[in-house]
C-alpha cells in the first residue's frame, strides 16, 4: 500500500518499509575487492557505491538521472522574531529559484542535476507553533503527499533541500520533539539572528516544546504540530524515496530533522539516505549523531536549499567512476596481495 489519508495509514506504511538489496551491494564489494589498490583505501567512496548498488538494486549502479528538490513553506511562528528576515523573503527566493539566482541553481547545475522547486501554500503560513499546532492532519497529510508525489521512480539519486524562513525554528523544535533536548540544545542562529533574538529564538522553541508535551514520542505528531509544510514533504519525499528503490542526499539541519521522523518510525528508516554535510548550525552535529549518521562534507554550510545536496553529488559521481571505471588486478595485469 502506498496510499495514505491519515497520520494512522501513514505510521503503518513507514513501519513496512523494503530493506534494500543485498545482492547488489555485495555483488560492488566483491568487485571492490579486486580493483587495483588496496582493500578499503577509498574509504567512503567504496561504502557510497556498495549503498547506490543496495539501494537502486543494481549491480552496476548508475547516476544518469539525478535531480535535486527544494520545498518551499512559510511559518506563523516568525510573528514571534525568530529571524531577521521577513516571511515575504520566502516568496522572493522562489523567484530567484526561478530566475536562476540562487545558489542552489548553480551548484545543481555544477553537479549535472535537474532542479525543481515546489512551492507550498505560501500564501497560507503554518500557525505559531509556540501555541498552536503547526498543521490539523489534513494540511498535514496534504504536504507530505506533495512530496511524495513529487518523487520520480525513475530517479538514481534524489537531494532534498528546503526554503522557508521560519523553518530553523520548526526543525529545531521538531528535533526536540523527537530526541529530547530544550532550544538551547537544538536552536542557532539560522539565517542570522543577534543574541537578543537568538535568546527569542530559544524560548519561542522552549515554549514550543511545552505547548506540545503530549506529542513527544509520537513521531508523526511532533512533525505535524512543529514542523511546517516543507519538512512534511520532505519526510513525504524521503518516504516515497525508499519505497522506489530512490538513494537520497539529505541537505542540513533543516532536512535532516524533516527526515528524522522516518529515523524514528523505523528502524533503519533513513538508510537510504546519506546526511551530505554538517552544517555550521548549532544543532545539526548532534542531530546526525542522533539518527546514526556522519555527513560526508564539513564546509561550514548554513545556506538550505539543497546546497550541501548538491555539492555532495560529484562526490557520489567520483565513488561510482572509480567502481565502474578502475581495472581489477587481472585486467590490468597486476599482482594482488598474497
Amino acid at each position: 500500500m502506498t496510499d495514505f489519508n491519515s497520520l494512522q495509514d501513514l505510521a503503518a506504511l513507514c513501519r513496512a518499509l523494503p530493506e534494500g538489496d543485498a545482492a547488489a551491494e555485495a555483488a560492488v564489494r566483491a568487485r571492490q575487492a579486486e580493483l587495483t589498490k588496496p582493500a578499503g583505501s577509498l574509504g567512503q567512496l567504496e561504502d557510497l557505491a556498495a549503498w547506490l548498488a543496495r539501494w537502486q538494486s543494481r549491480a552496476m549502479p548508475q547516476l544518469d538521472r539525478v535531480e535535486v528538490l527544494v520545498f518551499a513553506g512559510n511559518h506563523g511562528v516568525t510573528a514571534q522574531g525568530v529571524s531577521p528576515f521577513p516571511p515575504e523573503v520566502t516568496v522572493q527566493m522562489v523567484a530567484n529559484f526561478a530566475h536562476g539566482g540562487a545558489a542552489i541553481n548553480q551548484l545543481a547545475r555544477n553537479a549535472g542535476a535537474t532542479l525543481r522547486v515546489i512551492a507550498l501554500d505560501l500564501d497560507t503560513p503554518t500557525a505559531d507553533l509556540s501555541t498552536a499546532d503547526a498543521m490539523d492532519e489534513a494540511a498535514f497529510i496534504t504536504a507530505v503527499r506533495a512530496g511524495f508525489d513529487a518523487v520520480s521512480p525513475e530517479c538514481d539519486l534524489l537531494a532534498l533541500g528546503e526554503m522557508g524562513i521560519g523553518n530553523s525554528t520548526a526543525a529545531a523544535a521538531l528535533a526536540g520533539g523527537l530526541f529530547g533536548g530544550d532550544g538551547a540544545h537544538w536552536a542557532g542562529r539560522g539565517t542570522g539572528v543577534d543574541d537578543a533574538g537568538l535568546v527569542r529564538k530559544r524560548a519561542v522553541i522552549d515554549a514550543a516544546l511545552a505547548f506540545h508535551a503530549t506529542a513527544r514520542g509520537d513521531a508523526l505528531e511532533a512533525a505535524r504540530r512543529l514542523g511546517g509544510r516543507e519538512l512534511a514533504a520532505i519526510f513525504g519525499a524521503t518516504l516515497a524515496a525508499r519505497l522506489h528503490g530512490v538513494p537520497v542526499l539529505l541537505d542540513g539541519f533543516i532536512c535532516t530533522a524533516a527526515a528524522a521522523p522516518l529515523a524514528v518510525l523505523a528502524a533503519g528508516g533513513l538508510d537510504h539516505t546519506r546526511v551530505a554535510h554538517v552544517s555550521a548550525e548549532a544543532g545539526h552535529r548532534a542531530l546526525v549523531a542522533a539518527i546514526g549518521q556522519t555527513g560526508l562534507l564539513d564546509l561550514g554550510l548554513r545556506l538550505g536549499e539543497a546546497s550541501g545536496a548538491a555539492l555532495a553529488i560529484p562526490i557520489v559521481r567520483a565513488a561510482l567512476e572509480c567502481h565502474r571505471g578502475m581495472a581489477t588486478f587481472a585486467e590490468a595485469a597486476v599482482s594482488g596481495r598474497d
